[in-house]
């Protein structure tokens, strides 16, 4: 489970900006959003994210998502080159190095990683835990001028100096040092559960890619097809089975379009409908049903973009609640539009609420409803209305109605 995740240099993330998962003292609907994975550590499942278009919502989606692929996902080749960009509106950013924080819980133990580089490499990595104090797991550098890794363990660890010879051997200088141990056959628990936390992590789930994210997932079975059926009867959908199968199958790009089709049943007739024949709204829920299975049955860190599009509010709310009411030790960051849920202090804590803004250097700045004192929101205000009035930022500065078309060539 993730404590805090931390940014720097990213897109249009200039600053460090800190998303955390950690709860406040508060009690309110603590037994539905809040986890103490280790004694006395409160953290929240859920973190919605609220801002206007092109403040920064995605891309601090974006960068947990690149830091999962990182460490996850290595290169093969030294010449490989990581896709991203810097902050490009400023002189200096785009020569410095990217920077990634992530603090998190695995295995009732608690640790803290940190990683820096550019575009050719792995400038710098640090894993340390706490047991209860904090020790350095290992500590890596890069030369970059011979193009070359050196790792060192923390003196805790067990067979420390044939651990570091294995891994330079295998980390090259654009891959990070759990990239080198997944290529090896080494045995080490700190780098396994290291490991264990970033696959826990899915990837970014947008719309370009939704559908094959579930049907990719119900078609090899990793999801069961009767747990979706009993979602869609419970969100009133008149559904009492539905099928998914190839349609074509692409080898080189493993990469499969999935053909699904939904059976209606009507006054003791069956009907087959195709997937796009049926309701966006239809479409969408049958997605997110696989989501919430995923969500409750296992231990996942979820972020989906655009959580509301083409959901009916009360659908948007079902899911939301089936989500907090059910879930053990997943967590959930979404980025949304959907201001109703703002409207009710029956659904949301305050540290589960966040904001993107773009500050005067056209940076985005990600801050908590909970870091405003009272005198702009309490207890009993309608966030909706002071968020509506813009007190709390990360809402579109539209300006006026009026537009001057002028003939011209």
């Amino acid at each position: 489970m993730i404590i805090n995740f931390s940014v720097e240099n990213f897109g249009s993330i200039k600053e460090k900006q800190t998303l955390s998962f950690l709860a406040n003292k508060s009690d309110h609907l603590e037994d539905y959003y809040v986890i103490e994975p280790i004694k006395g550590l409160r953290l929240n499942k859920l973190a919605l994210i609220y801002g206007a278009n092109a403040s920064g919502k995605t891309t601090v989606l974006k960068a947990l998502d690149f830091l999962r692929k990182i460490c996850t996902e290595p290169f093969d080749k030294k010449t490989e080159k990581f896709d991203f960009e810097p902050f490009l509106f400023d002189e200096n950013t785009p020569q410095q190095n990217t920077k990634f924080e992530l603090e998190f819980v695995q295995n009732e133990g608690r640790y803290f990683y940190e990683v820096e580089l550019n575009k050719n490499c792995i400038v710098k990595e640090r894993l340390y835990n706490f047991s209860p104090n904090k020790a350095l797991v290992f500590e890596r550098t890069t030369d970059e001028e011979r193009e070359l890794t050196s790792i060192k363990f923390g003196r805790k660890i067990l067979k420390r100096k044939h651990l570091e010879e294995s891994l330079e051997i295998f980390t090259l200088w654009n891959n990070t040092v759990l990239g080198g141990y997944i290529k090896t056959n080494i045995d080490d628990s700190n780098l396994f559960f290291f490991l264990y936390e970033f696959r826990s992590i899915t990837p970014l789930v947008d719309k370009s890619r939704i559908d094959y994210f579930t049907n990719n997932l119900v078609y090899n079975g990793e999801i069961d097809r009767k747990d979706i059926k009993n979602f869609l009867k419970k969100a009133d959908f008149n559904i009492d089975d539905f099928n998914v199968e190839i349609e074509n199958e692409d080898v080189k790009n493993k990469i499969n379009k999935y053909s699904v089709k939904f059976r209606h049943s009507l006054n003791g007739q069956n009907y087959e409908l195709p997937f796009d024949s049926e309701s966006e709204g239809t479409q969408r829920y049958y997605v997110f049903s696989t989501f919430l299975i995923l969500l409750i049955k296992d231990d996942i860190i979820l972020s989906i973009d655009e959580l509301e599009s083409s959901l009916h509010p009360d659908l948007y709310r079902h899911f939301l609640l089936t989500f907090l009411v059910n879930s053990k030790k997943s967590q959930l960051i979404a980025t949304t539009h959907n201001r109703e849920i703002l409207n009710n202090r029956d659904l949301f804590r305050d540290d589960a609420i966040w904001f993107t803004d773009k500050n005067e250097d056209s940076a985005t700045e990600l801050y908590s409803l909970a870091d405003f004192d009272s005198s702009v929101v309490r207890d009993t205000s309608n966030v909706l209305n002071a968020y509506k009035s813009g007190k709390l930022g990360g809402v579109p500065n539209l300006g006026d109605y009026y537009i001057d078309l002028e003939d011209g060539e």
